[in-house]
């Protein structure tokens, strides 16, 4: 690994000596960090733990005992990270600049410890316009009003956590900045029939749309935005399991599900403390680490014959699920010691459909999900020790006398039992 960082790094380390005289080149920044980590149960997460989710639900032995209710520890370095900040002449009329980072996080579980693409982006900057190409965070992550967490996770979710290629142009407009975004996926996707996959969104042929306004001044950042997301779940339809048919058959299909996001966020900044406020109403929002998705919508099964067969196939359609997700942050703004506080709040909205039994989201028997987190960081120097304390708490559905789940025909969770879990973390950073 070392030795393909050098390959990589070197080169462009050169440039930048080479061009010293014009101060164009790259700045080597980024930490290295430890997360050491207990958990009261076992828990639904990415990573080996590393970043948690929620609590996951009981699971009965034959003696009622909850299996779930087993704690587990771990420590993890993935998170540690390289960022490569560029400048460059300019072009266009405009100041170029560009970023690459990486971490050892992987991409999926199997990959851990494995180095991965965070961020890498082009920016134009004008006077009162910039033009991003790339791949960086997701709008609806505010990247100047985010949780101040330790845990890896910075508030999801709660808090939208997507990185995507992106197209991104922002102009300013009076004290407004107004920015609109064309989003693709990579390692943040939506689900579907085939699990997880950037190819719904692909297939759709529409890209994923958002259109920010905001305004910051030095002590407030306020903001409100639309979110527009369209997928394609199937590019074909197949007879079901229990279907007989005289001959195998295929049936196109071009239905489409669509979802809408309006989000809004606040942040107050003082000398002695900084307060942040987000609230989602979205739809869809399985990309962006939260719960949700969609499903398909119920309908009547005619009696099956091939001459009827694709006319039934093509009645299938889907609905989005809803999801309200609200979450605020305190932190003090001391240089050696700052104290935080994260609390978050997310609801299942159900869909505006009667949905059939396949659901392709997450978390579509909980009601809802709170945290409380109280964190304290230190800092010497280069070196950062912060404690933190999660507590999470996921209302499951219960299941009624036929053991069904208590979930009514619109994906609503009509009773549920709260399922809590304790996460004491420590991080341990060395800044560079």
């Amino acid at each position: 690994m070392k030795k393909y960082l050098l390959l990589f790094f070197v080169p462009i380390s050169l440039f930048g000596l080479a061009q010293e005289e014009k101060k164009f080149g790259i700045e080597l920044h980024g930490f290295i960090k430890t997360d050491i980590f207990y958990d009261s149960r076992q828990t639904v997460d990415i990573r080996e733990g590393h970043f948690l989710l929620y609590p996951q639900n009981e699971l009965l032995d034959y003696e009622d005992n909850d299996i779930n209710a087993t704690p587990k520890f771990n420590i993890l370095s993935i998170q540690t990270r390289l960022t490569g900040k560029i400048t460059g002449p300019n072009a266009f009329g405009a100041k170029t600049s560009g970023l690459i980072e990486g971490a050892f996080f992987g991409n999926i579980n199997p990959n851990i410890n494995v180095s991965r693409l965070r961020h890498a982006f082009v920016k134009l900057t004008w006077d009162k316009a910039e033009l991003l190409v790339g791949q960086f965070w997701h709008p609806m992550f505010i990247t100047s009003a985010y949780p101040g967490t330790v845990s890896f996770n910075t508030g999801a979710p709660f808090q939208p956590f997507t990185r995507n290629p992106q197209i991104r142009f922002t102009k300013k407009v009076w004290d407004l900045s107004i920015s609109g975004t064309l989003i693709e996926q990579v390692d943040f996707v939506s689900t579907g029939p085939d699990g997880a996959s950037p190819k719904y969104l692909i297939n759709s042929c529409i890209p994923e749309i958002n259109l920010l306004i905001g305004y910051e001044s030095d002590n407030l950042l306020i903001g409100v935005g639309g979110n527009y997301k369209s997928l394609m779940p199937r590019l074909y339809l197949e007879p079901a399991a229990n279907d007989t048919l005289s001959i195998p058959v295929k049936v196109k299909t071009n239905e489409k599900v669509s979802g809408f996001s309006t989000f809004a966020y606040l942040k107050l900044k003082t000398d002695p403390v900084s307060i942040s406020l987000y609230g989602i109403l979205g739809q869809m929002m399985y990309s962006m680490t939260g719960i949700g998705g969609y499903a398909e919508k119920a309908f009547i099964y005619e009696s099956i014959s091939d001459t009827v067969y694709s006319r039934r196939l093509q009645n299938i359609t889907y609905s989005p699920i809803g999801t309200l997700s609200a979450w605020t942050d305190i932190q003090t703004n001391g240089d050696t010691w700052q104290f935080g506080l994260f609390a978050g709040y997310t609801k299942n909205m159900g869909a505006s459909d009667a949905l059939a039994d396949k659901i392709y989201g997450r978390g579509s028997n909980i009601n809802y999900i709170y945290r409380i987190s109280p964190r304290v960081i230190y800092t010497n120097g280069i070196i950062r020790i912060a404690p933190e304390i999660e507590y999470t708490v996921a209302a499951y559905a219960t299941k009624d006398e036929t053991e069904k789940p208590n979930i009514d025909s619109k994906g609503v969770v009509t009773d549920s039992k709260e399922i809590a879990n304790f996460r004491f973390l420590l991080g341990v950073y060395y800044m560079f």
